[in-house]
């Protein structure tokens, strides 16, 4: 596989390629320093805006990680999930150059998604909280550890949340009568709200920190959970809601947009396309 590093210019409307690699790397965040950062082979990568080059970074035993991470707003930490010591996903923080992973999460499985806008707490889904229990529902917790919060209740599957640019909203896709659609609730689990209605099965809505845009990733209708290896539709909506437009079919899926990719200044974002080698066909 050839998984090509993308940067996305709303002003431009254009798409460029960064980075081709030989090999599967996902999930790209954008540092604030300009960086981007991925994983790939359950390890964590540093990509200089410099040469576009991989250079990975200490995570000490944590050597079995997804593509759930990214840096806090300051620039200073990484959330990283790994299940090296847990055998499932658990939730971990450490310093951005490197180190020693200090866990978050009681419980496991728990995916890490977003950091608050003020870096005071995380945005993270799991499941597990009780005997028998496996349904995934949107927590919070504080960005040190401790105080999970249940944010919203009563959906089939809930994955993908993220942060408004105020900080007032957390955006989420959530599977409901058989139907996953983008949804938002307010910090407090208040005031929940539809925010698409279509035939796709639309995950992973992230909105621009600029306050005015927020891009997802549409499946074909009857996609189930959100598989890699298959075309889909990166979408851009407005933030308050409202018909979106396409901004490019690719061949990507589960390690495209998975995390929080926006550049700071909400003019750009990151995502992950793949090459079907051997067989000439590029998404």
């Amino acid at each position: 596989m050839i998984s090509e590093l993308c940067i996305y210019d709303v002003a431009r409307d254009k798409a460029d390629v960064v980075l081709r690699h030989h090999g599967h790397i996902e999930a790209p965040n954008w540092h604030v320093s300009g960086d981007l950062i991925v994983n790939g082979g359950g390890l964590i990568y540093r990509v200089s805006q410099h040469d576009w080059a991989l250079r990975q970074i200490d995570t000490g035993f944590a050597t079995q990680c997804n593509n759930d991470h990214g840096p806090s707003p300051d620039g200073t930490r990484l959330a990283i999930c790994d299940k090296t010591k847990t055998t499932q996903s658990c939730i971990y923080t450490l310093p951005i150059e490197g180190g020693t992973p200090t866990r978050l999460s009681a419980h496991v499985p728990s995916w890490w998604h977003a950091w608050s806008p003020d870096g005071a707490r995380i945005a993270y889904v799991g499941a597990q909280r009780g005997e028998g229990d496996t349904v995934v529902r949107l927590y919070t917790s504080a960005a040190d550890g401790g105080d999970e919060r249940l944010v919203i209740d009563g959906f089939d599957h809930v994955d993908g949340p993220d942060y408004s640019a105020d900080g007032t909203w957390i955006w989420f896709n959530g599977e409901k009568d058989g139907s996953v659609d983008l949804w938002r609730v307010g910090v407090d689990g208040a005031d929940l709200e539809r925010m698409s209605d279509g035939e796709t099965v639309d995950w992973f809505p992230h909105p621009s920190p600029c306050g005015r845009h927020v891009v997802y990733l549409a499946y074909a209708a009857g996609t189930q959970g959100h598989p890699g290896g298959v075309d889909v539709t990166l979408r851009l909506m407005p933030a308050r809601g409202g018909a979106a437009r396409d901004l490019c079919e690719i061949w990507g899926g589960q390690g495209t947009i998975n995390v929080p990719s926006w550049e700071a200044n909400g003019a750009r974002f990151a995502f992950m396309r793949y090459v079907r080698t051997g067989q000439g066909d590029q998404a």
